[in-house]
């Protein structure tokens, strides 16, 4: 099944400027491209980071070698470019010195492609955060009743763009998601930052998985692990630059009995989650549903709200006695609160919240209005 992505790319090219499209291995920033590219209608180079002599080319820091790489072309596309040394020196020298040339480059490890581009390339580039398929991007395809019924896959399965091949059994689905945690998942935090012990890492991603929605103790993953907090805080920050999890830490304004040290952790794929603790159970057979579905919520909105350039702030909100809000967005200088609960039901905002912060917003997302909040 064929899926329009959120990004027209045509929107982002300009001449002597570099298109950077960032997101997780398999999203499908490689098909977005070449969808682009079939409609192209100048003459263009499409290489990728991949080829050893690409990547000697880009990374030598010769204007002649650059300009004669480009010589005669309108725009050039350079697939997996974190994997190319010195990439934000050779993009800065094509865009400064090949008037009119447009550049495309994707790249799966945003900690190691930013970390290059991001000084070289300032000024001169436009950053494109692609993810797996979001809800808004079905809405245009789908009715809100055909969407519904889709969500219990989407819970379980996630929203990678194979998922969504109807050639794909569940036990295809399965293993496209125990392969993907597996082969993909790690792949650039084990290669880039030199990490041999990939055990530590599932280990810890199973605990964040088991943890989702919850306050989460550093110290108390490190003593679980058996390694110091320093090493997973940094861990988690790696995970986060890789597009694997997402956090969220607590919102206060300095009052006394709001918590605010501690942070949540999402996964950006429901899929991913499940797969990671090897439970695609149905629904009706879980615990877990509540995680489920604030994870699958949480990630939906950050996706809208990317895709359509809606800034805010996020946090979460809890007392010392546990009264809590799931998430909160501070935008346009409001504060709005949300709950969210798989099945619809009555519920009052807590009273240390109204107390606190009585021109805030509240809403609960359940299944009956959640198309409304995130599509």
């Amino acid at each position: 099944m064929k899926i329009q992505r959120f990004y027209n790319i045509s929107d982002f090219l300009a001449e002597n400027k570099v298109t950077v499209i960032y997101g997780p291995r398999q999203v499908g920033k490689t098909t977005l491209v070449r969808d682009f590219l079939e409609k192209y209608s100048e003459k263009y180079r499409f290489d990728t980071g991949d080829d050893i002599r690409v990547r000697e080319i880009l990374g030598s820091e010769s204007l002649e070698v650059l300009r004669q790489y480009a010589q005669g072309y309108n725009l050039l596309v350079i697939d997996e470019a974190q994997r190319i040394p010195k990439i934000g020196i050779g993009l800065k020298i094509l865009v400064d010195h090949c008037p009119g040339l447009k550049v495309i480059v994707t790249g799966s490890s945003s900690f190691a492609l930013s970390g290059q581009i991001g000084e070289p390339l300032t000024g001169r580039k436009f950053e494109l955060h692609l993810f797996p398929i979001a809800q808004i991007e079905l809405r245009k395809m789908f009715s809100s009743f055909d969407l519904s019924g889709q969500l219990e896959e989407m819970l379980i399965y996630g929203a990678y763009p194979a998922i969504f091949d109807h050639e794909l059994n569940l036990e295809a689905r399965r293993q496209f998601l125990m392969d993907l945690t597996g082969s993909y998942l790690l792949k650039d935090i084990l290669e880039l930052e030199n990490i041999k012990n990939s055990k530590v890492l599932l280990d810890l991603l199973r605990l964040l998985a088991f943890q989702v929605g919850n306050e989460v103790s550093l110290n108390e993953l490190a003593v679980q692990l058996g390694i110091d907090s320093k090493t997973v805080a940094r861990y988690i920050d790696l995970f986060e630059k890789s597009f694997v999890i997402y956090s969220l830490r607590g919102y206060s304004r300095n009052l006394r009995k709001e918590i605010r040290k501690k942070q949540k952790y999402y996964f950006y794929d429901n899929g991913v989650r499940n797969a990671v603790i090897s439970n695609f159970n149905p629904i009706t057979l879980r615990d877990d549903i509540g995680a489920l579905w604030e994870n699958f919520i949480v990630m939906e909105r950050l996706k809208k709200r990317t895709y359509q350039q809606i800034w805010a702030n996020n946090y979460f909100w809890r007392t010392w006695d546990r009264q809590e809000v799931d998430f909160l967005e501070e935008r346009d200088g409001k504060i709005f609160g949300f709950e969210m609960k798989y099945k619809k039901q009555q519920l009052t905002p807590p009273s240390q919240w109204m107390q606190n912060y009585p021109e805030a917003e509240f809403q609960i997302i359940h299944q009956k209005n959640y198309l409304d909040f995130i599509a």
